[in-house]
């Protein structure tokens, strides 16, 4: 099944222009999803939605609200907000070429798929996506996403574009109130250097094939086990990690000499495909 672009309009590089589709690049969630059930009788609640004055009601009776003091409301209609537009609404034009390294990661959030829409685009797609991967740099942009004007950070991947919403400042919380109290004292030299052989002896390439979501597939069991008609077992409590001699814990560690879990590949084949990767970036300093 082709999936279904979360937005179509036009990618600009000043006078140059082309239809393009953005995609999104990753799944939203696990394959296990959840219901509200009454257990007495077996049916799954519906929710209805309800005015406290007059009861339920349609959906396709309500508007949007913005709250602009307790109990007042401006209310908007759908056609209200479609009128809000801005040229980012239907075009990225980008405005402008950065060195990857130059965006902390605390910014970069949602990855989407860029692709010409249609046959007559892909050959100024061509020549805008080459240029860009010739530059090495990182093309910013804007998109109008969800009601909300968002800065996009492109770059080549494949015969496409991989783009990247990116946080504003206002987004980003700053780390200064957070690492107040972590102390100024510098760590045992002896004990650094042990925590950097265990470093290296876990060194290895990035294979996100290798990571899967634990959890889900322990719930997976447990809706297997219970379909099947087993009582699940009782899973016992993890085991106290408080360090109470670090320098005892780096040397065991060291002495482990524990490998990177073996790759699970019944649910390294789901996860296949799913895993997109962020641009190479460096922290601020």
């Amino acid at each position: 099944m082709a999936s279904r672009p979360s937005w179509q309009g036009h990618l600009r590089l000043s006078l140059v222009t082309c239809p393009v589709s953005l995609y999104t690049a990753t799944s939203s969630g696990g394959d296990v999803h959840f219901n509200l059930i009454n257990p007495k009788t077996n049916n799954r609640i519906k929710m209805i939605t309800t005015d406290p004055d007059t009861g339920p009601i349609e959906r396709s009776e309500l508007v949007k609200g913005y709250e602009v003091s307790k109990g007042e409301y401006v209310l908007l209609t759908d056609e209200e907000i479609k009128s809000v537009r801005l040229e980012s609404t239907k075009t990225i034009d980008i405005e402008r070429f950065v060195p990857g390294d130059d965006i902390d990661r605390l910014y970069w959030d949602n990855p989407y798929y860029l692709a010409p829409d249609g046959k007559m685009a892909q050959e100024a797609f061509g020549v805008i996506r080459t240029a860009m991967e010739r530059s090495g740099q990182i093309a910013l942009a804007r998109v109008v996403i969800s009601t909300r004007e968002r800065i996009l950070a492109l770059e080549p991947r494949g015969k496409g574009i991989l783009a990247y919403t990116i946080r504003t400042d206002a987004e980003v919380r700053k780390a200064d109130a957070i690492f107040a109290g972590i102390s100024d004292a510098e760590a045992d030299p002896d004990m650094i250097s042990i925590a950097q052989r265990i470093i290296e002896q876990r060194e290895g390439p990035f294979d996100p094939s290798l990571f899967v979501d634990r959890y889900e597939e322990a719930l997976k069991a447990l809706i297997e086990e219970k379909q099947n008609g087993h009582k699940p077992a009782k899973v016992s409590e993890p085991e106290d990690t408080n360090v109470i001699d670090l320098m005892s814990a780096l040397r065991a560690s060291l002495g482990s000499k524990t490998k990177p879990a073996a790759k699970n590949t019944k649910a390294s084949t789901k996860s296949a495909g799913k895993t997109a990767v962020r641009p190479k970036t460096k922290k601020s300093a």
